[in-house]
């Protein structure tokens, strides 16, 4: 058991908990949020001992392992798959002192430590640790290959993988993640998940992926106000509770201050009166025992939305058997080839997409992206783009681009060179950026700051096609909100590689996958694509815990074994409901895409035909926004109606399936 008792901490002059109480049971699995500097990782920090409270303790026992991500990978010349082992520190020990013992002249001297060391192997799973480390790396995205090079040889985000590699290696009671899903693609997200589920300890997760919190929690723990609440339930669950405690608070709030103006104007009117000075006295104890709740918190929600993009072609592009990869520099920088990722592409974008890129990781999705961007040129084959294409392009090498020394009106101002300073300040205040923050040198902003301001700089170009690689790396779950409400508000065309699912359900409407080298749709939802991974590309992965042992006796409570016949006759039920499942499966997810389209239709519509009941709109002035509100209130009817009609075309099918 984890026990806060009276925990109180500073950091400089914040105070980051004051008197916090908090009681967490052993195998809880824990999601920890709050606001960003609300003090999560501070807390980590006192669970490792790096800090000590101001007051109050922190008790859990003393005998429980725990493992944690280190934040620092020195460049070590040490393969990756040894590194990763080296987080079983215990086992790297026990190796280290046999390794001693054998090499000394005097072995057959130490026989009997020599017996205890390889027991105590044994019982570490010394035997079977290799490949229990491969099966991590193959789950987290490395090649057999890639573990065998050196450690310095991997990008940052590469490291912070093997990071949480020697973590999950590590044999522990307590197991600490701070943001474990901020370097990995979905499907090594859709990989960890499924070993934290299986994780036996206790767990403290600090994450900004709601649908990562959601499969593996149980319990919310939010700092707020300076205190620990604790929450039963995921991330959902703990929205509504939030939402109906708000309410609550309100309420309670609102109907004690009516009570203290009612006893405050008793008060007023009649302590100077001899008759009434007894009940105002009475009134006045009353008003100073009442404990005065606070006031809600007025903290606005950060939010902003896409400008009305240009008008745009269509299609926007086209691309025609196309190579998509990176050309083969000779010493001189002049091309000598090229290495193709994704091969034979054949792919146009219309107006209105909004498409979600799947791919496990290395498949070429980013390599796909750059050359939609014009980043990279086809190695083969031909791209056509449409006059008037405005592309807004986000990657996270992009944010490494911005100029640290540099402020955010710096930036903006270098690409409107020609705007008022005072509107460029109005602008980049809707991103959050207020008063001095605006004039100051990015280089101390956090990464999710400077992940703002690239968007920021996007939305002021106003794209008609947006091509999002990871947008939401670094954002907190408030900002990462608001990206997914304006995405699902914009009114241009999207591409987006995301490992947050619940961005990819809200803002697409189709998916592509790009697996062996080639492009292809991807006839389903995230739930099939998972399904899809563990099928094909993550198996070997998933039995890196042990599976839960069967109780001793419960061969003895299988039931006896029923006659012939009626096991063949349950045999061909499930194969029939397995049949008709299979021939729903498909119809299903249109009919849920249908929905989703004709609900973003119907929105539309309805904001047309509430402008078109304005008065003003039928002015002279008016008269060109007057006929294109009528001509797109036509194009949304005549779009509904084709929706309408195959979704009662589908159900048809789905009640002759059921009949």
């Amino acid at each position: 058991m984890i026990r806060f008792q009276n925990v109180s901490l500073m950091r400089g002059t914040k105070p980051l908990l004051e008197d916090a109480d908090l009681t967490l049971n052993p195998g809880d699995k824990i999601g920890l949020i709050g606001a960003n500097g609300a003090g999560k990782s501070s807390l980590f920090a006192m669970l490792r001992n790096e800090l000590h409270p101001d007051q109050g303790a922190i008790d859990f026992p003393a005998k429980w392992r725990m493992a944690y991500v280190a934040q620092e990978t020195p460049a070590l010349d040490r393969p990756a798959l040894d590194y990763a082992i080296d987080g079983d520190a215990n086992l790297r020990k026990l190796q280290a002192e046999l390794d001693e013992l054998e090499a000394h002249p005097d072995a057959n001297d130490h026989g009997m430590r020599l017996g205890e060391l390889h027991s105590l192997l044994a019982d570490a799973d010394a035997y079977t640790v290799q490949s229990r480390a491969e099966q991590l790396l193959l789950g987290l995205g490395f090649s057999l290959e890639q573990m065998k090079q050196p450690v310095a040889s991997f990008s940052g985000g590469w490291r912070m993988r093997l990071n949480l590699a020697q973590a999950l290696m590590c044999p522990s009671d307590l197991l600490l993640l701070d943001e474990p899903t901020n370097h990995l693609d979905l499907d090594a997200i859709i990989w960890l998940e499924d070993w934290l589920k299986r994780y036996p300890g206790t767990l403290i997760i600090i994450s900004h992926d709601r649908d990562f919190l959601d499969e593996i929690v149980g319990v919310i723990v939010h700092i707020d106000e300076r205190k620990l609440k604790r929450y039963s339930g995921n991330y959902s669950g703990f929205e509504r509770q939030r939402a109906a405690s708000l309410v609550l608070a309100a309420a309670a709030f609102e109907k004690q201050q009516r009570q203290r103006a009612h006893l405050q104007s008793f008060v007023d009117r009649f302590k100077a009166k001899a008759t009434k000075a007894r009940q105002a006295q009475s009134r006045m104890k009353a008003l100073a025992k009442m404990e005065e709740l606070a006031p809600l918190r007025a903290a606005a929600e950060f939010s902003f939305e896409f400008r009305e993009p240009l008008s745009a072609p269509n299609p926007l592009l086209v691309l025609e058997d196309v190579d998509a990869g990176y050309p083969i520099l000779d010493g001189h920088g002049d091309k000598v080839g090229g290495k193709a990722i994704v091969k034979r592409v054949n792919f146009s974008l219309q107006i209105g997409q909004r498409i979600g890129l799947l791919g496990v990781n290395g498949a070429g999705k980013s390599t796909l992206i750059k050359t939609v961007a014009g980043e990279l040129m086809p190695l083969e084959g031909k791209a056509t783009l449409g006059k008037g294409l405005s592309i807004g392009y986000f990657a996270q090498h992009q944010v490494e681009m911005l100029r640290h020394d540099e402020s955010p009106l710096w930036h903006l101002m270098k690409i409107a060179p020609n705007v008022r300073e005072q509107e460029l300040r109005n602008f980049l205040g809707s991103f959050n950026f207020p008063g001095d923050m605006v004039t100051s040198k990015i280089a101390p902003f956090s990464g999710g700051e400077k992940a703002r301001l690239a968007l920021a700089l996007i939305v002021w170009q106003r794209p008609n096609l947006l091509l999002l690689d990871e947008p939401t790396n670094h954002l907190d779950l408030e900002t990462r909100e608001a990206l997914t409400m304006a995405l699902a508000q914009f009114e241009g065309t999207l591409v987006l590689v995301s490992h947050d699912r619940h961005l990819l359900r809200a803002t697409t409407d189709q998916f592509i996958i790009v697996a062996d080298g080639k492009l292809q749709p991807f006839d389903g939802d995230l739930d099939d694509y998972k399904e899809w991974l563990f099928q094909t590309k993550l198996g070997k992965g998933t039995d890196t815990l042990p599976a839960p042992t069967r109780p001793a006796d419960s061969k003895a409570a299988a039931p006896a074994a029923a006659p012939v016949d009626r096991k063949e006759q349950k045999r061909q039920e499930a194969e029939e409901r397995q049949r008709l499942a299979a021939l729903r499966k498909p119809i299903e997810n249109r009919v849920k895409r249908l929905e989703e389209q004709m609900a973003k239709l119907n929105a539309k519509k309805a904001e047309i035909d509430a402008q078109l009941l304005e008065p003003a709109i039928y002015e002279a002035e008016n008269k060109d926004k007057l006929k294109t509100l009528v001509a797109d209130q036509a194009f949304a009817s005549r779009d509904l109606e084709a929706l309408e009609m195959e979704w009662l075309e589908l159900q048809e099918q789905l009640e002759g399936l059921a009949a």
